[in-house]
């Protein structure tokens, strides 16, 4: 950052006001880039005389060196009533109401960090204890399922959130609750009723419940033997051994996880099932879980960001699944998945944290400050200011400092909840 002269700025420039500390001016964010005279005015009568400016940000140069003359001839001008103060405590007055919806918004985040810490505890324990008390662990599946499902039945829009958890670690419960989690927000895309989407969000959480007679390696390996790759194919039979006592078991869920890796153009495993042949709940499943295994592998040096992951599905991979559930996925999921690193239209850069299937373009976005920790960083709703996302950014070409304020897990874990607002 260079220093510059208050009466050189012009909008085009983008500045910084971390010297000068978040609540004691009346913007929204520390860093930007000015768009109107009234925000230059606004510095004005806070009093600055020079102020920070990035030039490599900025989209326009800083106004000439003001001279004498033009100093003189606006001497000369006649008075008029000052009003700017007026409005600069307007500001703060907006601003200090912007700050108690910053609270709220941190709360209500806490609350689904929380809320998805509790369910993938429990998904774990579902998981493990499903050899030695499938019955038990069935019960479990389905109270955890129709929590989450009974949120999203009847509400009018989804908020699909992205969550901080705590864990680096890719384990398969936290694969499990993803898919879970995609699935139900396919399915209450499709319009499923509310008993089919238990059924598919059952099958989604212990799709890959025969993983767990595979070892690690065999899972871990990207470049897996021919006898590899089919003990790994054959968690499809230990998962559907593994569910075989519970007599109860609807159809639907046993067929989820018997085709999730069935393929719509009949390349598929383990019965190489084509189009319609496949079972409908299966093909959600096998969506969710594909969109999760490329954004989240067991190397995360090969993850994908969200949205190469939606573009490798449907530009390298359309074969591979129903044609309208994919299509719906890509909708629903939309142009800025949570995950997604993004530049606003004032120059910040940011991760998408939360949308709105009803307002997929307009976000909830943290932002990356350096000046502000990142337990305390801004979080932005576009729905309520006058910003926009400009595009999509790769972190591979974003300073690394950068990427890890924003996120250092590496991972993308998902939590979803209706909304009556």
């Amino acid at each position: 950052m260079q220093k510059l002269s208050i009466d050189r700025l012009q909008p085009g420039i983008f500045i910084s006001l971390a010297s000068v500390g978040w609540l004691r001016h009346p913007f929204l964010i520390n860093e930007f880039r000015l768009s109107s005279e009234k925000q230059i005015q606004a510095l004005r009568e806070m009093g600055l005389t020079e102020i920070a400016w990035d030039p490599a940000r900025s989209n326009v140069e800083p106004l000439p060196e003001t001279g004498e003359q033009d100093a003189a001839a606006e001497s000369n001008l006649p008075d008029e009533e000052d009003f700017t103060g007026a409005a600069l405590a307007g500001m703060l007055d907006e601003k200090r109401g912007r700050a108690a919806q910053l609270r709220q918004q941190r709360e209500n985040l806490a609350r689904r960090e929380r809320q998805y810490e509790q369910e993938a505890i429990a998904a774990g324990d579902i998981l493990k204890s499903f050899a030695a008390k499938p019955m038990e662990a069935h019960s479990k599946a389905k109270n955890l399922v129709g929590g989450v499902v009974s949120g999203l039945v009847g509400s009018e829009s989804m908020v699909i959130h992205l969550v901080n958890q705590k864990s680096r670690e890719a384990g398969i419960a936290f694969h499990s609750l993803n898919v879970m989690v995609l699935s139900l927000l396919l399915g209450r895309a499709a319009n499923l009723s509310e008993e089919e989407l238990k059924l598919l969000g059952i099958g989604a959480l212990i799709h890959d419940i025969g993983k767990a007679e595979i070892p690690a390696r065999v899972l871990r390996s990207n470049s897996r033997t021919a006898p590899e790759e089919a003990f790994y194919r054959a968690h499809i039979g230990y998962g559907i051994k593994a569910v075989a006592v519970l007599r109860d078991l609807p159809v639907q869920v046993r067929n989820i996880i018997a085709c999730h890796h069935e393929h719509w153009d009949g390349g598929g495993f383990p019965n190489a099932l084509v189009g319609e042949k496949i079972p409908r709940l299966a093909r959600f499943a096998a969506i969710g879980n594909r969109y999760d295994n490329l954004c989240n592998p067991f190397d995360l040096r090969e993850a994908k960001t969200p949205a190469e992951a939606l573009r490798q599905m449907f530009r390298s991979e359309a074969a591979h699944f129903d044609p309208t559930l994919l299509q719906l996925f890509v909708r629903t999921m939309g142009v800025y998945p949570p995950g997604s690193f993004v530049a606003l239209s004032n120059g910040a850069v940011g991760l998408v944290v939360e949308t709105h299937a009803d307002d997929l373009l307009r976000p909830l976005v943290m932002l990356h400050d350096p000046d502000v920790p990142r337990t305390e960083a801004m979080l932005l709703d576009l729905k309520d200011v006058d910003l926009k996302v400009t595009s999509a950014l790769s972190p591979a070409k974003l300073p690394v400092e950068v990427v890890e304020y924003l996120a250092p897990r590496g991972r993308l874990d998902y939590y979803v909840e209706g909304s009556s607002a």
